[in-house]
């Protein structure tokens, strides 16, 4: 997708969510309360790091020895209902406007995760990453990050305006609808990496 195109559809996204995100605003504070924001640093398009916001979900609650519950102990029922609708990624559009970001990309992870990666993580940084993705409407949370990364890969060797509009799409159907495994897209990336010539100099962490 042109940069013009994207660009326009970030501000009428952006004009669209602006309710839903003073709503998700008023629920995190009332549940959650302040801050209302996370940022962490993350892997931008050639690793170059930024800092990535969104709208707080998750509270720090730790265990006895300090560690961090798990996602699911550390939400509430309503900051559950705005990830799933992914309320909580709105501010990311002004990181989109910035050019840090993309409408559609692999999402972004931490610098030292994508490091790990090796051959993998420089290819997947090809792109700038994404507010959603071709992982993501393609099963996501029911993913292991083996596959994650397959598909990806996969996107990054085959984007275009067209797969990222359908991408744009499906990721409206999955917020409402869920998360869904694609097993064909899985097999397909598979396969295609299999094909790929580049295949031996990577590899995908399991």
């Amino acid at each position: 997708m042109s940069r013009p195109v994207e660009f326009i559809i970030c501000i009428l996204l952006g004009i669209i969510a602006l309710p839903f995100f003073l709503i998700g605003c008023i629920i995190i504070y009332a549940t959650l309360g302040r801050p209302l924001f996370f940022s962490q640093t993350r892997a931008g398009k050639g690793g170059v790091p930024f800092r990535l916001f969104k709208l707080r979900s998750m509270s720090d609650a730790r265990d006895h020895t300090g560690a961090l519950l798990p996602d699911e102990a550390r939400q509430t029922w309503a900051s559950a209902i705005i990830r799933r609708l992914r309320i909580d990624e709105i501010p990311q559009l002004l990181l989109i406007l910035q050019g840090k970001m993309a409408l559609v990309g692999p999402r972004p992870l931490l610098p030292e995760t994508v490091a790990s990666f090796g051959e993998a993580g420089r290819r997947r940084g090809l792109v700038r990453p994404g507010l959603t993705g071709w992982a993501q409407v393609s099963g996501n949370t029911n993913l292991d990050n083996h596959e994650k990364m397959q598909l990806d890969l996969w996107y990054v060797a085959h984007r275009s305006a067209a797969l990222d509009f359908r991408i744009l799409a499906e990721t409206g159907g999955t917020a409402l609808a869920g998360e869904k495994r694609r097993a064909d897209r899985l097999e397909e990336a598979a396969r295609w990496m299999t094909e790929d010539p580049a295949r031996p100099f990577v590899d995908i962490p399991a």
